[in-house]
């Protein structure tokens, strides 16, 4: 997959926090966090902690005015084209960012509203506690924000085994923000969470991979903020690699290589199998009527 070149990059919808320092443990409204869920399994297996516990209202809020981008003007300069996000990938997060936010925008109108990005590294404060890189990419509906450490990339393909590459960070992107859909919709509090295979955890994470299917279906439709086309295009080998990234992160994958054995009562976010499944569901579909992961089985 690669950006057109000449297509214009809008960092304002992206906040830029590396070099802030943050410290404790927040798990969001949802998110992949290979890192943070390995710990939340280990936890919930070895004892300890509340498996219940959604974490989205934990330790000090982020108070409203506090933004904490510190070089959000270097990434202004940096991040210009899709030239850019083609060789950056801190650029490359800001055009996934404006294809996603601009595609639900379209679809769903006034209903939409915009959320922002932060990227950061070691830690930050959010609406949701303070993170660390540990918990891995995740979005709080507390101040309506996706929080990316961009090191998370190479612990997805080193240590986890996934293919990596520009369109897994897409994928990643998009299902983030397929929890800001939830949170605008209402569904995350009408679903609640718990864990096992049925649980409502499962089945809203399920549905923000499907998200992130539909968006994949319909990325090559939306531009720059010049009007001109963001991708050049999106091939089945994208494709392939979005799957490929979205089996890293099964619940069973991840408990094998954690514990040496899977837990299926301490699940939270659906097997490989699953996700790889809901995910196509979405990009064969193109349209988010086809994401109904609540209404039978999964």
């Amino acid at each position: 997959m690669t950006f057109n070149d000449d297509a214009s990059l809008d960092t304002s919808q992206v906040g830029d926090r590396r070099g802030i320092g943050g410290g404790g443990l927040a798990i969001g409204g949802g998110g992949l966090g290979i890192v943070g869920l390995i710990i939340y399994l280990l936890i919930s297996v070895l004892g300890g902690g509340n498996s219940s516990d959604s974490g989205t209202g934990v330790q000090t809020p982020f108070q409203p005015g506090e933004t904490g981008a510190v070089s959000q003007q270097d990434l202004a300069q940096v991040c210009r084209t899709g030239a850019d996000a083609n060789s950056r990938d801190d650029c490359r997060i800001v055009a996934y960012t404006n294809s996603v936010q601009q595609y639900w925008s379209r679809a769903m109108g006034s209903r939409y509203q915009p959320a922002e990005t932060i990227i950061f590294s070691g830690g930050t404060q959010t609406g949701c506690g303070n993170a660390t890189s540990d918990v891995g990419p995740f979005y709080c509906p507390a101040d309506g924000k996706a929080y990316f450490d961009l090191g998370f990339f190479d612990e997805l393909r080193t240590r986890f085994g996934a293919q990596g590459g520009s369109f897994a960070q897409g994928y990643v992107v998009a299902h983030e923000y397929g929890h800001h859909i939830q949170n605008l919709l209402g569904t995350s509090d009408r679903v609640g969470g718990g864990t096992g295979p049925e649980s409502g955890s499962v089945r809203l994470e399920l549905q923000a991979d499907c998200y992130a299917g539909v968006w994949a279906k319909n990325a090559t439709t939306t531009t720059g903020a010049n009007g001109r086309p963001l991708f050049e295009s999106v091939t089945q080998s994208d494709i392939n690699t979005a799957l490929d990234a979205a089996a890293a992160v099964g619940d069973d994958r991840i408990q094998s290589r954690a514990q040496g054995r899977v837990s299926p009562e301490s699940f939270t976010h659906g097997t490989s199998a699953q996700r790889q499944k809901w995910f196509t569901t979405g990009f064969r579909t193109g349209t988010p009527r086809s994401c109904d992961t609540f209404g039978g089985s999964i």
